[in-house]
């Protein structure tokens, strides 16, 4: 397959159709698929050639849409840039992957004269923001005015199609090298899980730099359904959307649920029009996910476990399980099972498989399995031995194949010789009725190695102490695993780029000039 293919199908089945929605500006099918040939022209009147890199440093947007594609089209691979990053780690990405093209936006505009010293293989700058381009920048929308469409490179199969960068906390970022093909299986395994069509209208509110949000951009435009699309995601802005373009299909992580959920507002938004709701990129705990299902009693939610290097699903949960009482419950706490294309297993350092219940890493090969990490074959061979992905999770699976993933291996606490599974804490400290959010991580102690410690945000108008967190967590889980110090916060955790909760930063503090190392 080729990913490009989208694009024809859904102009031949829609060209007239609504295709995007950003802001007010709203384009069809035909419009952006001419728009996408352009864009590609212009790539080629610029000396891209075949398998050539063009990269994006810009918030999510209509032109961010087409950014997906028109490198494809013109035969590259498109580079999109986490854009949470300082300026020396952008250009530590751009001299790795060696672009020609770079498209930025407003946001970004600043940056352009130190990314261009620092990274001299960028010869042309693409202004993909609003208003005229700045000078010695190539104005998109004129150029694409300008300049002929041209036929599809059709590229496809296991030619490289996008490198997204991952990781860089503890070394140097991995850029994950995905095919058409990988991106394909996903898709096929989204139509089979989440029921997609034309009638589909999607809310891509995450950031199209990481590809918890990007892929639903492949899969969208295959079945030839329409996306909306907003800049960046904040509760007030996501609900708004919803509300105003009668979305019914959107993808969250557990944080923005979160968020979503403490708005003191939050009913006066008509979320009717909802029929899909999918989330993932992090464990949701079972208290979450509850208040979920209660605020949407009507739709269909999905959750959906993987990583970039897994293109990026490779097990779901359909709605079905989210069950709580019959013969389905006791699988709300999963990751589910694997896609139709996936085989997953647990196995133990030695890469022996593991019987049902018994914690290993989580390993998986498959179709969606990337092509490995761009320049670094040492890492590539060690994360794809066996041909097996060994994702870095830790989990077990039961007798019906439903993978319960337990920690980051990286996360995990060893206290005293315990291994204590982070996730399995915080899903007892969400079922306190005041904690908004949570994470547990391990602290130095000099009796135990590693202590428990949780950090806890209240809701809104709650107060709660530490020693009620730990008494709380003593009628749920064993006393080993309970925290042995608890700090309450007022203002939000970190998050990662991913809207994540930055582990990475609450450990810091507490290990900064030890010798272990801070993962």
């Amino acid at each position: 397959m080729y990913l490009t293919q989208g694009l024809k199908r859904a102009r031949q089945f829609r060209g007239n159709g609504r295709a995007v929605i950003f802001g007010e500006r709203s384009r069809t099918w035909n419009e952006v698929v001419d728009r996408i040939a352009r864009l590609a022209g212009l790539f080629r009147s610029l000396g891209l050639a075949d398998g050539d890199r063009v990269a994006m440093l810009a918030h999510s947007s209509d032109r961010y849409l087409e950014f997906y594609y028109a490198p494809l089209w013109a035969g590259g691979v498109m580079v999109p840039l986490n854009t949470r990053l300082a300026v020396p780690e952008t250009v530590a990405l751009l001299e790795d992957c060696t672009p020609a093209i770079l498209l930025v936006d407003d946001a970004f505009r600043d940056q352009v004269p130190d990314i261009l010293r620092g990274a001299p293989c960028v010869r042309h700058v693409i202004w993909a923001g609003e208003g005229p381009a700045p000078e010695g920048m190539i104005d998109y929308e004129a150029a694409i005015a300008a300049t002929a469409p041209i036929e599809d490179r059709l590229r496809g199969g296991n030619d490289l199609a996008c490198l997204f960068y991952t990781g860089g906390t503890t070394g140097r970022s991995k850029g994950v090298m995905l095919s058409h093909d990988n991106l394909s299986a996903n898709s096929m395994n989204a139509f089979a899980n989440m029921g997609f069509n034309e009638d589909t209208v999607h809310l891509h509110s995450g950031p199209l730099f990481h590809l918890a949000a990007g892929s639903r951009v492949y899969t969208v435009t295959l079945c030839a359904g329409t996306h909306v699309i907003i800049p960046r995601f904040t509760p007030e802005a996501f609900l708004e959307a919803i509300q105003r373009h009668r979305v019914n299909a959107a993808v969250i992580v557990p944080t923005m649920a979160t968020m979503i959920l403490a708005l003191p507002n939050l009913k006066d938004y008509d979320l009717s029009s909802i029929e899909s709701f999918s989330y993932g990129a992090a464990p949701m705990p079972e208290a979450l996910v509850l208040r979920v299902m209660e605020l949407l009693p009507h739709a269909r939610l999905l959750q959906s476990y993987g990583m970039t290097e897994l293109s990026p699903v490779c097990s779901t949960l359909p709605h079905r399980y989210h069950a709580t009482t019959g013969p389905r419950a006791g699988k709300l706490n999963s990751a589910g099972r694997a896609t139709y294309s996936a085989e997953m297993r647990i196995v133990d350092a030695e890469d022996r498989e593991l019987p049902p219940g018994e914690i290993g890493e989580i390993v998986v090969r498959g179709p969606m399995v990337m092509l490995g990490y761009w320049n670094q074959p040492e890492q590539t061979a060690e994360a794809l031995r066996g041909g097996w992905m060994h994702t870095g999770d830790a989990g077990y699976m039961d007798e019906e194949g439903f993978v319960f993933l337990v920690d980051r291996v990286k996360d995990m606490i060893i206290t005293g010789g315990e291994n204590v599974y982070s996730t399995e804490v915080e899903n007892a400290i969400y079922k306190h009725p005041s904690v908004r959010e949570c994470a547990v991580i391990g602290i130095p102690d000099e009796r135990w190695g590693e202590a428990v410690h949780a950090i806890v945000v209240p809701r809104a108008g709650c107060e709660i102490a530490p020693e009620e967190v730990i008494e709380h967590c003593r009628t749920l889980i064993a006393g080993y695993k309970c925290p042995r110090s608890v700090e309450v916060r007022s203002e939000p955790l970190p998050l990662s780029p991913a809207n994540k909760i930055h582990k990475v930063v609450l450990r810091e503090p507490y290990w900064k000039g030890r010798a272990r190392r801070v993962n």
